[in-house]
C-alpha cells in the first residue's frame, strides 16, 4: 500500500516507514503532521480524492544544497555573489488510513 501526497510544493510517493524531505513545516522533532493524499493505491485498487489520512512524524529540520548566484557585467567591474540554502524538514511516514 502506498499513497501520493502533497509534500510542500511537490508530490511524493510514500509508504509506511518511508522518510521524505519536504519544504519547511511548522513544528519540532517528534510532532505529528497530517499530509494531504491525492491518490491511494492498495494492491490492485486505485482511489483518488479519498478520505484517507496520511500521518507523519517530524524527524528534524534540514538545509538544502547551496545555490550560488553570481551577477557580472562586462567592462564595468561589477561583480556580485550571493548564496541560498532552502529550509527543509525531514519526516517519517507513520500511518496511512
Amino acid at each position: 500500500m502506498y499513497a501520493i501526497v502533497k509534500a510542500g510544493g511537490r508530490q511524493e510517493k510514500v509508504s509506511v516507514g518511508s522518510i521524505v524531505v519536504m519544504d519547511k513545516v511548522a513544528g519540532e522533532a517528534g510532532d505529528t503532521v497530517e499530509l494531504e493524499p491525492i491518490m491511494l493505491v492498495d494492491g490492485e485498487t486505485v482511489t483518488t480524492h479519498t478520505d484517507a489520512k496520511v500521518t507523519a512524524e517530524i524527524i528534524g529540520p534540514e538545509k538544502g544544497p547551496k545555490i550560488n548566484i553570481v551577477k557580472f557585467k562586462n567592462k564595468t567591474g561589477y561583480r556580485k555573489r550571493m548564496g541560498h540554502r532552502e529550509q527543509l524538514t525531514r519526516v517519517k511516514i507513520t500511518e496511512i488510513k
